[in-house]
């Protein structure tokens, strides 16, 4: 369940037309089903050494598989089917543990709020359901 895109070194992800980078990864940006075509388009590129070749995952970039969680994500774990992130869900904003269901494509934020990452650290390392 993963895909490759391109990405620049600082952090933008390749847009469709193949010249402008977009902050975020969605749909508009040029993805591949495999490492190889991806490799096959980067080497093509005239600034080759500007872009690197990435693996999006459900555990490596959530929102593009849930685009129902909002937020900025700080930490990210799989646990039976289920990826679980540590959010802050706007700037200066208590933290929240989000529950995304991979089967489901459902996305859970659990009641409890947490002052800082590291008070959330212990829920997330212990998570069960």
């Amino acid at each position: 369940m993963s895909i490759f895109a391109l990405q620049s070194p600082a952090g933008g992800f390749l847009d469709e037309d193949l010249q402008h980078f977009n902050k975020k990864f969605d749909d508009w940006c040029i993805h591949f089903d495999n490492l190889d075509d991806a490799t096959l388009i980067a080497s093509t590129l005239e600034k080759r050494k500007s872009v690197d070749i990435v693996e999006i995952t459900p555990l490596s970039y959530p929102q593009y598989y849930f685009p129902t969680l909002q937020g900025d994500i700080h930490a990210t774990r799989e646990i039976a089917n289920k990826i679980l992130c540590i959010i802050e869900p706007y700037m200066g904003s208590s933290f929240r543990l989000a529950v995304c269901d991979l089967s489901t494509k459902k996305v859970r934020i659990t009641p409890t709020k947490y002052k800082n990452v590291l008070s959330v650290e212990g829920a997330f390392a212990n998570y069960t359901e």
